[in-house]
């Protein structure tokens, strides 16, 4: 055990066995430090929760990258089809990290009841869909089969069915205009809701009507294994970039691959700037935490003047000194983040198990409780750095002892 530890053990021992006058200025500093930790912690677990969820919501919808021919069409309609003999489908077995892909088609439509209408988009999806994006956003009946023969089951959003005051089991009528000649009568499916879902995603849940991909498929004069396009899903959102290109460079030239960041881009940049907002946070608790470590650290240098006098009396260096208060700085900042971790987490864990706080607005984040996630290499990164950064602050104020004489010091009263 090297000295300046030793001695700053026996320092931190007697502090907690004798009321000394920097005792309050001490619990102000963990506090402080306690405190900034758990705002930190809450600010990445809410920053991360909120951002994943939109992702979630917006995949689940699109898929993390989209394969599609080349056309002139900006909406959401598929125009050109798609052939499935494709080698990538289907699995994408050429490419590391693609955990799913779907083929779907899309085409608008008008559901008409004897009060009202909507305009719609049908989603074709087949036996290949994913539903498990969509297990949790089911509000009631249950999800569609398209395993078997051709059906008329669909699932719809909440949002849509209260609009046209459908409900579970009703039956309705929609209306497809035939794309290569509007003036033709249109097409017309009737359908059975089996399942109502809710997003919280508003843009989606007025829009999107799930049903059977072969309907589209007659309704287009495609053929059986001829689709609108292809949804990729990945294992990791962050390599998203990196698997599109390789997806792109996978495909035939006359296919076109697009990610969710191309189609949504805005609200991308919009969840890009919760990262901002957590750092600002981060940056404005550290520098209160280390403003008070700073306070704490200047008193106990106050406190043990006579001390550090009998020090530099028998030899010992400033640097040797300092150290002892940096190793006693660092026992008190390592307080303040075991009780910051501790109520932290507390808070976190209790949100993601009951969701006691919602958003005032949940239309604005597409959510109506907060979302929290935090992994375990957020919490060792943030609190190493609390404790690195609090400690790099407190070097310039020990400087502050190679001011000490012997003399005076031992003197000092």
């Amino acid at each position: 055990m090297n000295f300046e530890y030793f001695i700053a053990k026996r320092l931190i021992k007697k502090s907690e066995d004798k009321i000394s006058i920097s005792a309050p200025i001490i619990k102000i500093a963990i506090t402080a430090i306690a405190l900034g930790l758990v705002m930190m912690l809450v600010a990445i677990a809410t920053t991360n929760g909120l951002q994943n969820k939109i992702r979630e919501k917006i995949t689940a919808f699109n898929g993390h990258v989209q394969i599609s021919n080349y056309d002139n069409n900006n909406s959401d309609v598929s125009v050109l089809p798609v052939s499935k003999k494709q080698d990538f489908y289907p699995e994408f077995e050429t490419i590391e990290g693609v955990n799913h892909i779907q083929a779907v088609a899309t085409k608008g439509g008008v559901i008409r009841t004897e009060e009202t209408f909507e305009g719609i988009i049908a989603k074709g999806v087949g036996a290949d869909f994913d539903w498990r994006y969509f297990e949790e956003y089911l509000v009631g009946g249950r999800l569609p089969s398209y395993q078997g023969k051709l059906n008329n089951e669909v699932l719809i959003s909440s949002l849509m069915a209260n609009r046209l005051q459908l409900k579970l089991d009703d039956n309705f009528s929609t209306i497809f205009f035939k794309d290569e000649d509007p003036n033709q009568l249109p097409n017309q499916r009737n359908f059975n809701i089996v399942g109502i879902f809710d997003s919280g995603y508003k843009e989606f849940d007025e829009l999107y009507v799930f049903t059977d991909i072969r309907h589209i498929q007659r309704m287009n004069k495609w053929e059986a294994d001829e689709v609108g396009n292809f949804e990729v899903f990945l294992n990791d959102f962050d390599l998203l970039d990196e698997k599109s290109k390789q997806i792109r460079g996978a495909t035939l030239s006359s296919l076109d691959s697009s990610t969710i960041k191309d189609k949504y881009g805005h609200i991308f940049e919009w969840i890009a700037l919760f990262d901002f907002n957590a750092a600002g946070i981060i940056a404005i608790m550290i520098i209160v935490g280390g403003i008070n470590m700073i306070t704490a650290l200047l008193v106990l240098i106050l406190e043990r003047t006579q001390m550090i006098g009998i020090f530099k009396s028998l030899g010992s260096s400033d640097w040797s000194i300092r150290k002892i208060f940096l190793y006693n700085a660092a026992y008190l900042i390592s307080v303040g983040l075991f009780w910051g971790n501790l109520i932290g987490l507390g808070l976190i864990w209790i949100q993601s198990k009951y969701q006691v706080f919602k958003f005032p607005n949940p239309e604005e984040y597409y959510i109506s409780y907060i979302p929290v996630d935090i992994s375990f290499a957020n919490i060792l990164f943030l609190n190493i750095g609390v404790l690195f950064l609090c400690l790099l602050m407190l070097l310039l104020p020990s400087y502050i002892i190679t001011k000490i004489t012997p003399v005076k010091a031992i003197k000092f009263e």
